[in-house]
């Protein structure tokens, strides 16, 4: 195995906004240091526009992460692509990071794996998945032109959807168990003014049927009309994410209840010398936005920072 000599300052798993931000500030602070990530930028490559970053009006999201990764890059780092296979500490305290059929040593660490997209786990999701179900719709609008969508959830991320299938689909239905949908209220006010949009609340998808492809889907109760399904020819699914905690858990690092990584003010965790930032912690009071993912990835590499040099 190569570089099994040599113990960097600083290990970043993880590309997106935290992992990027993380080696940003690890090379201003001249900590020598590697960044693994099997795709920069993740889930952020999907937002069609965004337009809550600091100083910039509207940015699709795989731009913003193009200049993140330019940023990186002009330091001398490079995203090594490459999956982690394991990770553990030693009886010296130094992690020991496997790829491949490379061994990776490091004093600390930062875990900023991010998350997945949360399935709904009902009859026929995994079945019509690639055949009208999707959980991005960047990637899938355009296929739907002129046909009738579902979107399920009731979160910014699902009303940004709602609005962005509009400018392909003749029908957007937003489905929502809830009463009252958790989106902020800018994103509220554009739902309403939207004619294309109608909302579905305190209602639950229980099934997605078809034949080759997505027809409908079955609700757990019956509308004005008395049925209960809805016609559709596509499901957009946009109901949070899951922390890709697999890596943390081999090192014994605390989770909460619903397996995000316990940090502190300083982005610490339980285990001397792995910090973690980003929408796999319990940080910024869970508030999943990039601008936090960064700050918090900032902060972990200044911590690092200290461990190692103060």
């Amino acid at each position: 195995m190569g570089n099994e000599n040599k113990i960097y300052d600083l290990i970043i798993i993880g590309a997106g906004a935290a992992g990027l931000t993380a080696s940003l500030y690890a090379s201003r602070y001249k900590l020598d240091h590697l960044l693994f990530g099997m795709e920069p930028g993740g889930q952020i490559n999907e937002i069609h526009s965004l337009e809550n970053w600091p100083g910039i009006v509207s940015i699709p999201g795989r731009e913003l992460i193009g200049r993140m990764v330019e940023q990186v890059n002009n330091f001398g780092v490079q995203i090594k692509g490459e999956s982690i296979n394991s990770v553990q500490k030693n009886a010296e305290g130094i992690f020991e990071i496997e790829s491949g059929n490379e061994k990776y040593l490091a004093r600390t660490l930062i875990m900023a794996m991010g998350a997945s997209y949360r399935k709904m786990n009902i009859p026929g999701e995994k079945e019509f998945t690639g055949k009208g179900v999707s959980y991005c719709a960047t990637c899938d609008a355009m296929f739907f032109r002129n046909k009738i969508v579902s979107v399920i959830g009731g979160g910014n991320s699902a009303a940004v959807v709602a609005l962005e299938l509009t400018d392909f689909a003749s029908k957007v239905y937003l489905v929502y168990r809830g009463e009252k949908l958790s989106a902020e209220p800018v994103w509220l006010d554009r739902l309403a003014a939207n004619p294309k949009i109608e909302i579905i609340r305190q209602t639950n998808v229980i099934e997605i049927k078809g034949d080759v492809k997505v027809e409908k889907i079955i609700l757990d109760r019956a509308l004005a009309d008395d049925k209960t399904f809805l016609t559709v020819d596509g499901v957009f699914i946009e109901i949070g994410s899951e922390p890709g905690i697999e890596l943390a858990r081999k090192l014994g690092v605390e989770t909460d209840e619903q397996n995000f990584i316990q940090v502190g003010a300083d982005q610490s965790t339980n285990v001397p010398g792995v910090f973690a930032a980003g929408d796999i912690t319990t940080g910024s009071n869970k508030f999943r936005q990039i601008i936090m993912a960064a700050a918090e990835g900032a902060l972990a590499a200044n911590s690092a920072y200290k461990k190692l040099k103060l």
